[in-house]
């Protein structure tokens, strides 16, 4: 099994500490849980190098100035660590024996994915993980923030499922990632729309033709969805396309390292999936899904 989506802070902390001891860690509860090999995937966004490339997308006149506001300031908040010292406290971690690779979860711009991969381009990632957090300037997964949240009582679900698929689809033609993470997730706060299969399929579709990975993740079952990312008729429509799965935990703290990977495992037995698609130097390499952990 792998784990192939962790944070190193939480949302809700400004400072950002580098601790090869804090992978460590990670390391030894993951493998606890069967779990031989993770992915560090902080968000770009809480880099300073992407603050000053991307920085102010939220001045659009599309964008309501409210919530314009409110993403200015979660950036100015979040966008804080040094992408180049991040890289190399994972690669201390490389050095030291540890089971990890080195990767990113990027978030989608609109227009502006290739300039996204330029930026990548210098350094050495093993794995890139892209997601669609926001639409427009609505962080529509953002749970603990009232306006965000407000925006749900305002809109209709059809368009909100419409406007994130497209994101999705755009993310995932850019071709500047790897691994779709958590592909469903406009979901996260419970909001359904009564005839989903339209968006799955294009979900599927995007992924397919992309040549990209889908991310199986536990976080679901931590959120108000209380399910997995992705729901199991779009994890069926990934395997039906032939899309390579990763698994992951999408954690921001040790506690939620390797979380639930024995539930993800039947999940994945579900769909008669035995194997896992791992990373190293942005190729891609074949991985077995493991026994559970007590076998």
């Amino acid at each position: 099994m792998l784990d192939y989506h962790l944070h190193l802070w939480p949302h809700s902390e400004h400072d950002t500490p580098l601790r090869v001891e804090q992978l460590a860690d990670y390391c030894a509860r993951a493998q606890a849980a069967g779990v031989q090999e993770l992915a560090l995937t902080e968000h770009l966004f809480r880099f300073r190098q992407a603050e000053a490339l991307l920085g102010g997308f939220w001045n659009d006149e599309r964008i309501p100035p409210a919530l314009a506001e409110s993403m200015a300031e979660y950036w100015r908040f979040h966008a804080t660590a040094d992408l180049d010292a991040y890289v190399e406290c994972a690669q201390e971690a490389v050095a030291a024996g540890l089971p990890v690779v080195i990767g990113l979860e990027v978030d989608y711009y609109e227009g502006r994915m290739d300039d996204v991969a330029q930026l990548l381009a210098g350094y050495p990632f093993d794995v890139l993980l892209g997601s669609v957090h926001w639409v427009g300037a609505w962080r529509f997964d953002d749970l603990s923030d009232p306006l965000s949240m407000d925006e749900w009582s305002v809109r209709q679900v059809d368009d909100c499922w419409n406007l994130y698929t497209n994101a999705l689809e755009e993310l995932a033609a850019s071709r500047a990632c790897d691994v779709l993470a958590h592909p469903d997730l406009i979901k996260v706060a419970g909001y359904l729309p009564q005839a989903p299969d339209e968006w799955w399929d294009r979900m599927a579709e995007a992924a397919a033709s992309s040549g990209m990975a889908a991310e199986v993740s536990s976080a679901g079952w931590r959120k108000p969805i209380g399910e997995q990312f992705p729901a199991a008729p779009l994890l069926r429509r990934f395997v039906d396309r032939g899309v390579p799965l990763t698994t992951a935990s999408d954690a921001h703290r040790l506690e939620h390292v390797a979380d639930r990977a024995d539930d993800l495992r039947a999940v994945l037995g579900a769909v008669g999936a035995d194997t896992l698609q791992g990373y190293r130097g942005r190729a891609a390499r074949p991985v077995p899904v493991s026994l559970p952990a007590e076998a």
